[in-house]
């Protein structure tokens, strides 16, 4: 008989170098209180034991037919990535987890009694920030209970393992995230620009590595996001130099905040 997916959560993660971290990762997923989810995992043509760890897990919990590796043949970033698990993906909803983030065990459950309530396409959660052994630093982002485009343009509170999708009202063709630096935040600007809303579940379900990792400095990173920002309101967007210098003083002000 043939798996109805009419209320399954497809999960993609993309690997990349997370030999360290996607056992925790991994972990999460099996521990999760909503047990109707398949497992999209893409290898990105990783240099390092991502691809074996993840198989391993598979095998040792008997996840063969809930959780899937695919991989590329070459690397070609996260973006391509999740597009890759995007068009395997099989369940009406889709949620994307980041190889080094972890989820709260009722993360699913919860958000997605929230997405049906609000009868949305495209809701997302709070989180915290965690060190690099995804131990909580007691810094909480919270989430507004709804955003739009030309708010989403000043507030890019959106973070991607938060993030749960129905198909069935976006379908999968128009969550493809474009291959732009900060493509998930490209993504969630093109759905809102479309007319559609974002709803905001304001409970701390993510724990969020901080940034730093591959051995840049915070401050290399911060110069980085500010360059892809601006990228995104020129590029993406369209925006003319003082509209983007507009949002962009609104962006930095909230990114700062998120961080103190």
């Amino acid at each position: 008989m043939a798996r109805d997916y009419s209320n399954t959560v497809s999960i993609i993660i993309p690997m990349y170098r997370l030999e360290k971290y996607i056992n925790d990762t991994l972990n999460c997923i099996v521990a999760q209180s909503y047990k109707d989810w398949e497992l999209i995992l893409v290898d990105d043509h990783s240099d390092d034991l991502s691809a074996e760890l993840a198989q391993e897990f598979i095998d040792k919990n008997q996840l063969q037919e809930k959780a899937f590796i695919y991989h590329q043949e070459n690397e070609k970033g996260a973006a391509s990535a999740r597009n890759r698990g995007m068009r395997e993906s099989h369940g009406r909803y889709v949620a994307y987890l980041d190889g080094d983030d972890v989820w709260k065990t009722d993360k699913l459950e919860r958000e997605l009694k929230f997405m049906q309530d609000k009868d949305a396409a495209f809701v997302f959660t709070g989180y915290e920030f965690a060190d690099s052994d995804a131990v909580g630093t007691g810094k909480i982002v919270h989430v507004p209970a709804t955003i739009n485009y030309r708010q989403a343009l000043k507030n890019t509170t959106i973070f991607t393992s938060t993030v749960m999708f129905d198909t069935e009202k976006l379908p999968r063709e128009s969550l493809m995230m474009p291959l732009v630096k900060s493509e998930d935040t490209a993504l969630w600007w093109r759905i809102l620009r479309e007319g559609n809303l974002a709803y905001g579940l304001d409970e701390n379900m993510v724990l969020y590595r901080r940034p730093g990792k591959n051995g840049q400095s915070l401050s290399s990173n911060k110069l980085e996001a500010i360059k892809r920002i601006w990228a995104l309101y020129r590029k993406s967007e369209k925006l003319n130099v003082f509209v983007s210098a507009y949002y962009f003083c609104f962006w930095a002000f909230r990114a700062v905040l998120r961080r103190i």
